[in-house]
């Protein structure tokens, strides 16, 4: 199993990220986790699976929807912040 927490820089909210990801995580199968929008215009994902699904999950979010643009993915620490809702195997949801 792996758990990665990305952070997606770009032309990432209005364009149907979110959905988009969570799309993805089905059609990929056996990846469970989370996505949101943060305050600053970016998209955080949080997901564990696999390895070989969350690999292929993170470069589908180098590409993204039609219409967003992705500057940067950061691979950030584990999640600290405990309001944040932890991971729930076999979901991956838009909070």
């Amino acid at each position: 199993m792996k758990e990665v927490y990305l952070k997606i820089d770009g032309r990432v909210q209005g364009v149907g990220y979110r959905r988009w990801a969570i799309w993805q995580a089905q059609d990929i199968g056996g990846i469970s986790g989370w996505v949101r929008n943060e305050d600053d215009g970016s998209v955080e994902i949080l997901m564990s699976g696999d390895e070989e699904k969350v690999n292929e999950m993170v470069k589908c979010c180098y590409r993204g929807p039609m219409f967003a643009r992705v500057d940067k993915i950061s691979f950030l620490p584990g999640v600290t912040n405990y309001f944040l809702p932890p991971i729930v195997e076999g979901k991956f949801i838009r909070i």
